[in-house]
């Protein structure tokens, strides 16, 4: 190559590489992208990243390699509606009243000391949810999934719905799906990697190149809800997988396979369509796993109990343009803090907010800054009844959830329980399990914990119950 040519060829790759640069710095100044990934019961340890040596999750653990994990997290209720609709309402139940699903008289009634605080159903259209506060900023917003939160998620923020209606679980992961708000595709596809293909759709054709704005997509898969139903292939691969620690289940490992490879299918698609970069990602689940079904040793009981292993969660954050992946974060947080996280990252004003209970995680990210809330806190007062008395580590055989308040202070988790006024102390740092109630030995703190376990009450008009069953019978 001679003297002219190089010099050309040099100031070529300068100029485009300049290009580049002014583009990147470009993209990180604009509002980021949101993909919000949530999965249906997927339990704290059913992930390869967190532990498992049963499941195989590979595209997980890449996402987890390649941003923050959260291994702290919680969902900020046991169970499915609750949940999500704090992650929609940024609110603890006692707010929006969604504490359960369906009815709160759950078991037999013989079996219920009091009566408990009746439950809502539907996400009250006073509340402004997350999606709406983005689509007023100007965010294509998209749903598609597991709404569960009322009939329609386009009442509530959504430009578009697929999939999404008052509906719990499928009727079937194969097709046909018999659901209203899903075409059927061809016999024996399979509903997740349906819901993906329709997500990849979405984010090829709301590309902000194409579109001139931001999207959030909010992508809440109904796997590994029941009823269980695998691939058959993947099915007999873990039939003939040695069990692991308590996990064994081969349709249910089957489920969680396909959960992992369409999160892959995801993050190609991101990188070929020139989004990856600028689009904020979180994976996360709505409660834990269903102890029958996968255990979660060494935390305790699963879906449905507020012991650890009904509320903590696998989360994984992640954003190349703001900050860089392979870091670790103990510091506890909660679903409710995702609204004002994805507030601040949309570059939302704060002042002119609805009320929200939670936190924004981004100064913890990016800059390593306290969190300034001291505690998180848990209401349910409801009855759920057991699953599987043998496997759920409840705190009697009868019901996962007996209705009352829990706490966590740092290392501290406090449990009240209303029949009885009964409280359990324990230090996770050196109990993950919750095996060892420390209420009497350490009389100070447990009294500290529930002075203020009944002041958030308050603060929260959090409704207990008190009113007798005249239907109980003690035993």
């Amino acid at each position: 190559m001679d003297a002219k040519k190089f010099i050309f060829s040099m100031l070529f790759l300068l100029i485009g590489c300049a290009h580049s640069f002014g583009k990147q710095k470009q993209e990180a100044k604009q509002p980021p992208n949101i993909l919000f990934i949530l999965i249906d019961d997927l339990g704290w340890k059913d992930v390869g990243y967190m532990g498992s040596c049963f499941y195989e999750t590979p595209h997980i653990d890449q996402l987890a390699n390649d941003g923050v994990v959260f291994t702290n997290a919680y969902a900020p209720a046991a169970n499915c509606a609750p949940s999500r609709a704090c992650i929609m309402s940024g609110q603890y139940p006692s707010r929006h009243g969604i504490y359960t699903v369906g009815s709160s008289e759950r078991g037999r009634a013989e079996d219920r000391k009091l009566i408990p605080i009746p439950n809502t159903t539907t996400l009250a259209d006073s509340i402004i949810t997350l999606a709406e506060t983005l689509q007023k900023a100007g965010y294509q917003t998209a749903h598609i999934g597991k709404w569960h939160l009322g009939d329609d998620p386009c009442q509530q923020g959504f430009n578009l719905n697929i999939a999404g209606s008052h509906e719990g679980h499928p009727k079937s992961y194969f097709s046909p799906y018999k659901n209203p708000k899903l075409e059927d595709g061809p016999e024996g596809e399979y509903l997740t990697d349906r819901l993906t293909s329709e997500a990849i759709h979405f984010l090829k054709e709301n590309a902000p190149h194409k579109t001139g704005r931001p999207f959030f997509l909010y992508l809440p898969y109904f796997t590994v809800h029941t009823p269980l139903q695998g691939k058959e292939a993947s099915i007999e691969k873990y039939r003939h997988k040695e069990d692991c620690e308590g996990q064994n289940h081969a349709v249910y490992a089957a489920m969680v396979e396909s959960a992992d490879q369409n999160v892959g299918r995801l993050m190609e698609a991101l990188t070929e369509f020139g989004i990856r970069e600028n689009t904020l990602v979180i994976f996360f689940s709505d409660n834990g796993g269903i102890s029958k079904f996968s255990s979660q040793n060494p935390l305790r009981a699963g879906k449905g109990s507020y012991y650890e292993g009904g509320i903590r969660e696998p989360l994984i954050v992640s954003w190349p343009a703001q900050f860089p992946g392979g870091k670790t974060i103990d510091v506890p947080v909660s679903g409710i803090d995702f609204y004002p996280t994805l507030m601040e990252a949309a570059g939302i004003s704060q002042d002119v907010k609805p009320i929200l209970d939670g936190e924004s995680l981004l100064p913890l990210v990016k800059d390593g800054k306290k969190l300034e809330r001291k505690a998180l806190y848990w209401h349910f007062p409801i009855y759920l009844q057991a699953y599987d008395p043998q496997k759920d580590q409840s705190r009697d055989p009868l019901f996962r959830t007996r209705p009352g308040s829990a706490m966590r202070l740092g290392k501290w988790k406090l449990h009240e329980y209303f029949e009885n006024g009964a409280l359990e102390l324990y230090n996770l740092n050196e109990d993950l399990g919750e095996t060892d109630n420390l209420a009497e030995k350490y009389p100070r703190k447990t009294k500290q914990l529930h002075s203020l376990l009944k002041q958030w009450r308050e603060e929260t008009k959090a409704p207990v119950p008190s009113e007798l069953n005249p239907q109980y019978v003690p035993k």
